[in-house]
């Protein structure tokens, strides 16, 4: 988390949009590490403020679309060894949080992992706070946009339309569960709770079992 913006910004092509990294400031003060960085600013806004779940339909236009899912493809390529989604977790967690065994994730791809609404912009993309990119599961970016979609169920048609060559394989199905796990998660602290039922009812259309009640 601490070097993934500097990273990003040394490692991620341009023709991924995002803000460019003007400046970083490293000082110790006794004990404690500080790091300051000055980023571009963007004027452009995020689709949504202040939450990462979708509130109504932006109206996105095509456009926009094959932006993003060029984008997700360049980012795919980096080569990277920052692990932004462990196995340990999958093996700790699937069976509290989405009542089914763990998967065995052997198909990696380089990833944003924080794919949610407030984190990109619109009408032009840009693709905001990359502290926490490296190698998730395939599935796993498409599959958070999507959840954090559900609110608007034309918006979350519209996620698995545009990403369905990743989500509708085994690999991203998978990938997807994990992505689900974790936002599950989040629900049984108090996290998005107007979301939580409707994360529940889609994990359990994927997995055929039902989702133990953590929150």
């Amino acid at each position: 988390m601490w070097d993934g913006t500097l990273l990003a910004d040394q490692a991620v092509p341009r023709s991924v949009p995002r803000p460019r990294l003007r400046d970083v400031l490293d000082w110790t003060r006794g004990p404690d590490a500080y790091r300051a960085e000055l980023s571009e600013l963007v004027t452009t806004p995020a689709v949504v403020a202040g939450s990462p779940a979708l509130d109504r339909d932006p109206g996105l236009p095509d456009g926009w679309w094959r932006d993003l899912r060029a984008a997700t493809a360049e980012l795919a390529t980096v080569p990277t060894d920052r692990e932004a989604v462990r196995q340990s977790w999958i093996d700790r967690n699937f069976r509290a949080f989405l009542g089914i065994d763990p998967v065995r994730i052997s198909d990696r791809t380089t990833g944003h992992a924080d794919l949610h609404w407030a984190n990109l912009s619109a009408p032009a993309l840009v693709v905001f706070d990359w502290e926490g990119w490296g190698r998730v599961p395939v599935g796993y970016d498409p599959g958070l946009l999507h959840a954090y979609s559900l609110t608007v169920p034309t918006v979350a048609a519209r996620v698995r339309r545009e990403f369905a060559a990743v989500l509708e394989t085994p690999a991203g199905r998978a990938g997807e569960l994990v992505a689900l796990g974790q936002l599950l998660q989040a629900c049984s602290r108090g996290v998005h709770p107007h979301l939580t039922p409707l994360i529940a009812r889609h994990t359990e259309h994927l997995t055929g079992a039902p989702v133990p009640r953590r929150w």
